[in-house]
């Protein structure tokens, strides 16, 4: 399903999470970068669980259908000492990986210390700098949500190791 626009590439970033997933698809023209929409999908504490994965599938297939992105960045798995907030997690990631693959989309995965490196040159850096560095790269004005910050930032990631700004490849899933 990749876009046919000449001499462009588009990166949606998803930052998974049951309630807020965040996601981002960022545009790149040579060098230049552009977001093209960004935000979250959002679930209700009090929507049943079924009904929240369902959700980010629906909400994810639209905005693929929308803005016809060449490929995904996904953020890695989530180590927790809390096994079943691993497994929501999970769960959830699964349901988003399983949206992109159904219509074709090559899905890449990057662990969050890579994508701060990337980004702000650092695996330590904290959010504010990484979200920072996604203003300045996307001139946004305003200070994106923080789901949608870090969607931002996975995109971002994605596009600077596909053109050879990062250390290592990205690893597809």
């Amino acid at each position: 399903m990749p876009n046919s626009r000449s001499g462009t590439f588009r990166v949606l970033g998803i930052d998974t999470s049951l309630r807020s997933t965040g996601v981002a698809v960022i545009e790149a023209v040579g060098n230049r970068l552009s977001a093209i929409e960004h935000g979250t999908l959002k679930n209700s504490r009090a929507a049943p669980h079924s009904a929240c994965l369902k959700r980010i599938d629906g909400g994810l297939s639209d905005l693929i259908a929308r803005t016809e992105p060449n490929a995904v960045a996904i953020e890695g798995a989530f180590y927790s000492k809390n096994a079943r907030t691993a497994m929501i997690l999970g769960e959830a990631r699964g349901v988003a990986i399983a949206a992109c693959a159904r219509v074709g989309l090559p899905v890449y995965e990057y662990a969050p210390r890579r994508v701060k490196q990337a980004l702000v040159g650092a695996g330590s850096a904290s959010k504010i700098q990484v979200r920072k560095m996604v203003m300045t790269l996307l001139g946004l004005d305003e200070e994106p949500q923080e789901d949608a910050g870090d969607a931002l930032a996975i995109a971002i990631c994605h596009l600077h190791s596909r053109s050879g700004h990062a250390a290592m490849a990205p690893e597809e899933i």
